[in-house]
C-alpha cells in the first residue's frame, strides 16, 4: 500500500494546493475504501488468486468478452503501476544516488534492471518474495515515521500545526485532480485480494488486511502532507523538483542524513510495492491462461520453484516495455513526434486501467448478491446497492480528471488488445477441456494385486481430501495413457521396467482418455469412461504385476492436452505412450509440451513384455539422445546388455561419433558396432535385428523441418522396425528453452558438418576416421 505515490506525489500535491492536498488524499482513500469493501466481500467468498478478474469471472460466467476486458485491464494496470513505481525510483537514483560519472546512462536503466531482478525473485517462489516483502515494508514504514517526527521536531508541534492550517486552499478542481492522481497510492488493497491464494486463511485475513491497510496509510499520508507543508524549501523549488522533492524537504529537517533516509525509504517503498504488483499481475495472467483468455503457457508451473514462470516472464516483459516506451522513447520533454509522455502519462495510463475494472467489480457485487443470495459471505458490504453505485460514480469521476495523454494511450492499447482477442476468439477453459470421470488415488499407491476403496481399484479424490494427505512423492511416477484396455498389462510392465533401477520406487499411473466433440457435455460420456476404466482395472487385476499402479478415466476434448496437463498436475517423472502413426499431431503435441521426458513405444502391442535383456543404442547426438542414456543406464542396472551402433550411410546422413555415448556407460561393459547401410535407420534396425532386444533412439531433433520435407529418422526407424519385428523406444526429453534452441539448430549443425567433412578430405571408406572428424 505504501508505494511510490506518497514519495513522488506529495511534493507536487503540496506545491499545487498546499495543505488541501490532505483532502485530495482522503477523497482518494474514501473512493478506494468503497471499492475495497466490494473486494473484501468477494475475497471472503473466493480464496484464490485473481482479484477483480476472478470475482467478475465467477459473477459473469458467460460474458467472456467482459471478463477478458477486466482481466486484461487489470493486468495492464498492475504492470503499468509497477512501471510507474520503478520509473519513479529511477528518477530518485538519477537525482540522489548515481554518481556523475554514470549520468550518461539512459533514463530507465535502473528501473529495467530492478524489474528483471524482481522477476527472478518472483520466479523462484512466493516464500522468498514474501520474506523480502516483510523486510522492505518494515523499513519503509520506519522511514516515513522518522520523516514525520523530523518535521515536528524541527518546527515544534504548535508551529507545525499552525503552518499546516494556514496553507489550505479552496481549489475544488485542484483537490479532485490530486485525488485522481493519488488514487494509485491506495490501490495496493487490490493486490492483497489478487494474491489471496498465497495468504493464510484468506477469507478472514484479506478483509481485515484491506481495512487495516487503508486506515493506516491514510493516517501516514496525512501526516506526510503536514510535514511537507513545513518544509524549509520554497514552494517553487518543491514544484520544480517534482517526484524527488521529498528528499530535499527531508534534508532541511534532518540534514544530509535525513535526505539519505528518505531516499532509502523511497527505494524500499517502490521496490516492495512493485513486488506486490508483480505477484498480483502474475496471478491474473495465470488465471486468464486457465480460462483460455490468455496464452495457455501462462498456467505452466516451474517444476523446481512451483511458480507460473511464463506468467512471471510476461509480466516482467510488459513492465520493461512500458518503462522503455514512457520513459526512454517518449519522455515528458523532447520526445520524437511531439509525443511527450513521461511519468504523468504513465500514471494516467496505469490508473485508468485500475479504475475501469474497479467500476465493474462494484457492479459485479450487485449482480452477485442477486444471483447467489444464499451464498455464505464472511464479510458483507452495507448499503448494497447504494454503496457500490457510489463507488462506480466515484471511479468514473476520477477517470475524468486523469491526464489526457495517459487516458488516450490506455484507450488505444485496450482497443488493440480487445480487437486481438476478438480475432483470436479465445480458447476453452482447462476445466472444460478434460475432466476426471474416474478419479485415481493421489495419496498412498495401491500395492500390486490388492484392491482399494474405489470401484476401479483406486481411492477417490474425496477420500484423499478427507485424509488430508499430500500426493505421493517418494516414487518415480510414470504416466501411461492407454487407448485399448487389453494392452494395459504389457504397457504397465514396460513402464515398470523403464522406471526400475532408479533411486525411487516405480509407480505407474494408468489413464484412459475418452475423447468427445466440442459441443458434447462431459456427462454424456462419463459412463463410457467409467466402463473403459473398469475394463483396464480388470485386465490389470488378472495379471501378476510386481509394481504399484493406479487407474483413472478422463473425458477430454483434446487428448494431447489431457495427457500433458495430467502429467503437470500430478508431477509425473516420465510419460510412456504408443507411437501413433495415424495421429502424428498427438505425438508432436505431447513431445513438445510435456513437462517431463516422454518415451514413445512401437512394436510392443502384440506380445507380452519379457524382461529387457538387450538394448541397442545409436551413436547419436542432441538433447533427446543424451536424455535417453539415463533410461538405458537404468535398464543396464537391472541386468540388460548394451550395444552402441555407429552407422555410416551412403546417403547424406552423417555418422555420429560413438565416443560421447560410450562415455555414459564407462563403468559397464558395452559393445561398439560400426556398420554400413543405405540409411542410418536401416543400419540401426539391422543391428537390433541381429542382437535382438529393444532399439532405443532419441526423438527427431529436426521434426519441424522434416515433417514438411523428407520425414524424420525416428519415423523411418519405426517403419523399418515394424517389418523386422524389432521393438523401438523413441525418447524425447523436456529440454526447456535451451533444448528447443538446440532442436532448431541441430539440422544446421549437421548440414555444415557434412559439408565441411566432405570438403576437408576425400572419402576414405573408413568409418572410424570419418567419425573422428
Amino acid at each position: 500500500m505504501i508505494a511510490a505515490g506518497i514519495f513522488s506525489l506529495s511534493g507536487a500535491a503540496v506545491a499545487m494546493i498546499g495543505s488541501s492536498a490532505v483532502i485530495g488524499f482522503v477523497i482518494a482513500a474514501v473512493v478506494a475504501g468503497i471499492t475495497a469493501a466490494s473486494y473484501s466481500e468477494f475475497a471472503s467468498i473466493y480464496s484464490e488468486n485473481g482479484g477483480g478478474y476472478l470475482f467478475n469471472s465467477r459473477t459473469f460466467e458467460d460474458r467472456r468478452l467482459l471478463t477478458y476486458g477486466v482481466g486484461m485491464s487489470l493486468f495492464l494496470g498492475y504492470t503499468g503501476t509497477t512501471a510507474f513505481y520503478l520509473a519513479t525510483m529511477d528518477e530518485w537514483f538519477v537525482r540522489f544516488i548515481i554518481p556523475e560519472s554514470l549520468q550518461w546512462l539512459p533514463h530507465g536503466t535502473v528501473a529495467v534492471v530492478t524489474a528483471v531482478l524482481l522477476g527472478v525473485l518472483n520466479g523462484r517462489g512466493t516464500e522468498e518474495s514474501g520474506i523480502f516483502q516483510l523486510f522492505v515494508t518494515g523499513a519503509k514504514v520506519a522511514v516515513l515515521l522518522a520523516f514525520i517526527a523530523g518535521a515536528f521536531a524541527f518546527r515544534g508541534p504548535a508551529t507545525a500545526t499552525a503552518n499546516f492550517a494556514g496553507q489550505f486552499q479552496a481549489d475544488a478542481v485542484g483537490i479532485i485532480t490530486v485525488a485522481a492522481l493519488a488514487f494509485i497510492t491506495f490501490f495496493g488493497f487490490s493486490a492483497i485480494a489478487a494474491s489471496a491464494g498465497e495468504i493464510i486463511e484468506p477469507r478472514k485475513t484479506v478483509p481485515r488486511a484491506i481495512a487495516a491497510s487503508i486506515v493506516t496509510v491514510t493516517v501516514l499520508y496525512a501526516l506526510v502532507i503536514v510535514a511537507m507543508t513545513n518544509s524549509t524549501v520554497p514552494p517553487e523549488i518543491v514544484a520544480e523538483e517534482g517526484e524527488t522533492a521529498m528528499g530535499l524537504v527531508a534534508e532541511g529537517f534532518l540534514g544530509p542524513a535525513g535526505r539519505s533516509l528518505i531516499v532509502a525509504g523511497a527505494v524500499f517503498s517502490m521496490v516492495s510495492a512493485s513486488n506486490a504488483s508483480i505477484l498480483a499481475a502474475t496471478g491474473i495472467g495465470s488465471l486468464m491462461g486457465r480460462r483460455g483468455q490468455a496464452p495457455r503457457p501462462f498456467t505452466r508451473i516451474h517444476p523446481e520453484y512451483g511458480t507460473p514462470i511464463w506468467s512471471v516472464t510476461t509480466v516482467i516483459a510488459t513492465i520493461v516495455a512500458m518503462i522503455v516506451f514512457f520513459i526512454a522513447l517518449f519522455p515528458a520533454e523532447g520526445a520524437p513526434l511531439g509525443l511527450d509522455l513521461g511519468l504523468t502519462a504513465l500514471t494516467g495510463f496505469a490508473t485508468l486501467n485500475l479504475l475501469l475494472p474497479l467500476s465493474v467489480v462494484n457492479g459485479a457485487l450487485i449482480v452477485h448478491r442477486r444471483k447467489f443470495p444464499d451464498m455464505e459471505r464472511g464479510f458483507s458490504v452495507p448499503g448494497v446497492p447504494a454503496v457500490p453505485i457510489l463507488g462506480i460514480l466515484a471511479n468514473l469521476a476520477l477517470i475524468i480528471n486523469l491526464p489526457v495523454d495517459g487516458i488516450v494511450t490506455g484507450v488505444v492499447l485496450v482497443t488493440v488488445l480487445v480487437v486481438a482477442y476478438l480475432a483470436w476468439g479465445g480458447a476453452p477453459e482447462i476445466e472444460d477441456l478434460f475432466r476426471e470421470a474416474v478419479p485415481a488415488e493421489q495419496a498412498e499407491p495401491i500395492p500390486a494385486g490388492e484392491a482399494a476403496s474405489g470401484v476401479d481399484g483406486t481411492q477417490t479424490h474425496e477420500d484423499v481430501s478427507e485424509t488430508g494427505e499430500e500426493p505421493e512423492t517418494a516414487h518415480f511416477r510414470v504416466l501411461v495413457p492407454i487407448a485399448r484396455p487389453d494392452r494395459a498389462p504389457r504397457y504397465v510392465r514396460l513402464a515398470a521396467a523403464l522406471a526400475g533401477g532408479r533411486e525411487k520406487e516405480p509407480f505407474v499411473q494408468v489413464v484412459n482418455v475418452t475423447e468427445l466433440p466440442d459441443q458434447t457435455p462431459h456427462e454424456m460420456v462419463a459412463e463410457s469412461a467409467q466402463r473403459r476404466a473398469d475394463r483396464i482395472a480388470d485386465h490389470l487385476a488378472e495379471e501378476d504385476l510386481a509394481v504399484e499402479y493406479s487407474v483413472e478415466g478422463h473425458t477430454s476434448r483434446n487428448v494431447a492436452f489431457d495427457i500433458v496437463q495430467t502429467a503437470r498436475n500430478d508431477e509425473v517423472d516420465l510419460i510412456l505412450m504408443g507411437y501413433p502413426e495415424e495421429r502424428p499431431e498427438l505425438t508432436q503435441a505431447v513431445e513438445y509440451k510435456a513437462p517431463c521426458d516422454v518415451v514413445f513405444a512401437s512394436g510392443f502391442g502384440s506380445t507380452a513384455i519379457p524382461p529387457i535383456k538387450q538394448v541397442t543404442v545409436g551413436a547419436g547426438g542432441g538433447p533427446h539422445h543424451r536424455g535417453s542414456l539415463t533410461m538405458v543406464r537404468a535398464l543396464v542396472a537391472q541386468g540388460a546388455d548394451v550395444q552402441i551402433v555407429s552407422v555410416t550411410s551412403s546417403s547424406d546422413e552423417t555418422a555420429e561419433d560413438p565416443t560421447e555415448t560410450a562415455a555414459a556407460f564407462e563403468e559397464f561393459e558395452v559393445d561398439v558396432t560400426e556398420i554400413e547401410a543405405p540409411t542410418i535407420a536401416d543400419g540401426l534396425v539391422e543391428a537390433a535385428t541381429v542382437e535382438g532386444g529393444v532399439l532405443v533412439i532419441g526423438a527427431s531433433r529436426d521434426r519441424r523441418l522434416s515433417q514438411w520435407v523428407f520425414g524424420s529418422t525416428p519415423d523411418r526407424v519405426v517403419e523399418h522396425a515394424e517389418a523386422s519385428n524389432v521393438p523401438v523406444l523413441v525418447y524425447a526429453t523436456s529440454g526447456g528453452i535451451t533444448g528447443r534452441i538446440e532442436d532448431y539448430l541441430f539440422p544446421v549443425y549437421r548440414y555444415l558438418r557434412a559439408r565441411l567433412s566432405r570438403g576437408d578430405t576425400a572419402p576414405t571408406g573408413n568409418p572410424a576416421s570419418e567419425q573422428g572428424r
